[in-house]
């Protein structure tokens, strides 16, 4: 395990995805239920401020300010309790290293950075656990971008970057090592639209509602364990996603003959199952804690530019 500590503060990414949360070394959905009593059977559950919060039984809903309510920052708390508990500690000094869509990056970075540190101090239960934290520091960087920035250098031409998440696909244009600043964009294009449109398809044609859990394993794994009438729906369906996205990023420019795409995030596995693209100019980035991990990278080589200073 790669632990990274600066002036003996714990620097943990977390990557805020509407589908899940990830971590350097965690990965679990975004979804929390709140509760003024203890669930009974529930497992995984965050206690704070005499409320229960059940943590990762859905995904995140969308919404374009990700701090409009409470569950990010419960999410938040989620996330740095499971590095913890990796570490076998129970408190420590955090910076938190995070990101936003690229293009709300100027918008809401000052107020996310403000919500994460409502409360510098925190003392919670999570898993049956006591934890407390002092949040020392909150830095922001734009998401996805993060998961490649120590490469850049190795970025000749025309690149583009598609990170395909839950809720989004945020998109950038890196030319020569250099992000080219207003060729960045984000669209509501998310791996649940798919999923959203899997389901209703099935239902029209079927007369079924398969669970969101069947839809998702299908994209991940190319295959199910339904019916071949209904994993032809899907993979129509699957097939005609990766086409929209193809689409959306000829838009941006994209031409396979001029330009090395880069895919990153849980969409990538559906183009990587279900989608046409030459494989010499397409690179899939598997590793979903890939940005989580970028966050931790970019605020070490900060830290160490302003020591040298």
């Amino acid at each position: 395990m790669k632990d990274l500590y600066i002036d003996g503060k714990l620097v943990i990414g977390v990557d805020h995805g509407y589908g899940n949360m990830k971590t350097r070394n965690t990965v679990f959905k975004s979804g929390v239920k709140k509760y003024s009593e203890d669930p009974a059977i529930a497992t995984n559950v965050l206690q704070l401020d005499g409320m229960y919060y059940v943590i990762g039984e859905s995904h995140k809903v969308f919404i374009a300010n990700k701090n409009a309510d409470d569950d990010y920052y419960i999410l938040t708390l989620a996330a740095v309790a499971k590095e913890l508990e990796l570490r076998g500690l129970r408190s420590a000094d955090v910076i938190l290293a995070v990101g936003l869509p690229l293009h709300w990056m100027s918008k809401q970075k000052d107020s996310f950075r403000d919500y994460l540190m409502r409360s510098r101090e925190v003392s919670y239960r999570y898993c049956g656990q006591y934890y407390h934290i002092r949040i020392c520091d909150v830095a922001i960087y734009p998401q996805g971008y993060a998961a490649i920035a120590a490469s850049l250098q190795d970025y000749k031409g025309v690149h583009m970057l598609a990170d395909i998440g839950n809720g989004t696909m945020n998109t950038l244009v890196i030319t020569n090592g250099r992000p080219v600043s207003d060729k960045k964009y984000t669209d509501k294009i998310g791996v649940h639209e798919c999923v959203k449109k899997i389901m209703n398809e099935v239902q029209a044609e079927c007369g079924k509602i398969p669970d969101e859990s069947v839809i998702e394993d299908f994209l991940i794994s190319g295959t199910s364990e339904v019916s071949e009438r209904i994993q032809a729906v899907m993979h129509r369906e699957a097939v005609k996603y990766t086409e929209m996205i193809f689409d959306k990023l000829s838009e941006y420019e994209y031409d396979s003959e001029l330009v090395k795409l880069h895919i990153i995030g849980g969409g990538g596995c559906l183009i990587r199952n279900f989608g046409k693209y030459d494989t010499s100019s397409v690179e899939i980035i598997e590793d979903i804690c890939a940005t989580a991990k970028g966050y931790e990278e970019i605020y070490n080589a900060q830290h160490i530019l302003r020591k040298g200073a």
